[in-house]
């Protein structure tokens, strides 16, 4: 993974056999979008979580605080330090465990953390309470946490009826609010994902806000969040005091629910495009086999080539004799099965040569093989298909399409 988006030479983008380019405008259009659905006192967090949706955890974070974001979200502990040690400054908040065993690193270094069941809070007091009259005990250093309320979608979180005993916890000893500031409350939504479900999530709005007006009767005033991308969309009157976007701010729809609802009223920019490039050309006869298991038959004479792709980058096994690319503006279809570490085309009758740029997702213009066809085609969601691009693959700035790539 890199520090920085790379603005690549054609010298250096030559030596690549697989590279991810991320689109710098887009980013800012996402963003500004999801900034203009929001009331002013309403916070956008960014969330950066699964190495930013594969587009680059430290360089996508970099670039969306220089447009002035305020929080970042990421999913565990390991990331918001990656991030902190790079130099970002901005609020996170941690969704996911965190062992006791960073608790005071998280205080040290202004890291905000979920915490979602008795356990945890019970941990996080023993961990952090210093001694009595100790000169540690000062309310600069409080560590930040978001106390996460499961209303409805059965996961992580406390239940609606464990609220007494959370505040009997905080409240036990007068010294926990030197040590703890209860940052945020806030839950997730089960079906926020298109209107059809708005019955429930009204009720999981419900439960939340019974849990924030129990914290306010007590002297807390917590941020209360339960908006993630979608349902920004659906429910301004849920927006409360902060949102958090993911896969919208990387210009891919969340559902078709949401896409069909809104897609002609705003434009999400797509802000990764995944190339390769061919290494071999060949010709073969009608009938030859292909791949392993010689599961594909040529039914012509074709010409085929070969990129150094597989599933060990990322691509799905699940698009064997099914995937689609693109070469020089053409649609080509794979053939055979996804191998490890290559794939074979079907470029009959496209003027392709060894060197060309094949484009995986995005590219130029766009094309069909974006992120949402190919999740279509293998059963399963966008969300999975960008995540799972290899993160050691090469994250850079596109450079000038124009500009042939010539191999040495």
């Amino acid at each position: 993974m890199l520090d920085e988006f790379m603005e690549l030479s054609q010298i250096e983008k030559t030596k690549l056999r697989t590279w991810v380019e991320l689109d710098r405008h887009a980013i800012k259009k996402n963003f500004e979008l999801f900034n203009s659905l929001l009331k002013k006192n309403t916070i956008l967090m960014v969330v950066v979580k699964s190495n930013a949706y594969g587009h680059g955890l430290v360089p996508f974070s970099k670039e969306i605080v220089k447009l002035g974001v305020k929080f970042l979200g990421v999913d565990s502990f390991e990331e918001a330090l990656e991030l902190r040690n790079k130099g970002i400054k901005t609020r996170i908040l941690v969704f996911g465990y965190v062992s006791s065993a960073y608790l005071k690193e998280a205080s040290e270094k202004n890291i905000s953390v979920t915490i979602s069941n008795i356990v945890a809070l019970e941990n996080l007091i023993k961990t952090i309470k210093p001694p009595l009259n100790s000169p540690l005990v000062r309310e600069d250093n409080r560590i930040k946490i978001h106390i996460k309320v499961d209303t409805g979608l059965g996961r992580q979180g406390f239940l609606i009826n464990e609220i007494d005993k959370v505040l009997d916890i905080l409240n036990k000893d007068k010294n926990t609010k030197k040590i703890i500031e209860v940052e945020g409350l806030y839950s997730h939504l089960a079906v926020g994902e298109d209107l059809s479900g708005r019955e429930y999530t009204m009720l999981q709005a419900s439960r939340l806000n019974i849990w924030h007006e129990a914290f306010k009767k007590v002297g807390y005033n917590p941020l209360k969040h339960i908006c993630a991308t979608s349902s920004t969309m659906f429910f301004p009157e849920l927006h409360y005091d902060m949102v958090r976007v993911g896969i919208g701010m990387y210009g891919l729809w969340p559902s078709k629910e949401t896409k069909e609802a809104f897609h002609k009223k705003y434009k999400l920019n797509p802000v990764l495009s995944w190339k390769t490039i061919i290494t071999e050309i060949k010709d073969l006869p009608k009938g030859t086999k292909i791949g392993y298991d010689l599961t594909e038959e040529l039914k012509r004479n074709s010409s085929v080539a070969i990129i150094p792709v597989g599933y060990w980058h990322g691509y799905p096994r699940a698009l064997s004799s099914k995937g689609i690319f693109s070469i020089n503006g053409k649609k080509v279809k794979l053939i055979g099965r996804v191998s490890m570490d290559m794939i074979a085309l079907d470029v009959t009758g496209v003027r392709v040569k060894v060197g060309d740029e094949v484009a995986i997702i995005g590219g130029a213009g766009g094309h069909y093989a974006e992120a949402d066809m190919m999740a279509q085609d293998s059963d399963t969601i966008n969300y999975e298909i960008t995540t799972r691009i290899n993160p050691i693959i090469k994250r850079f700035y596109r450079i000038n399409p124009e500009i042939a790539r010539i191999l040495k």
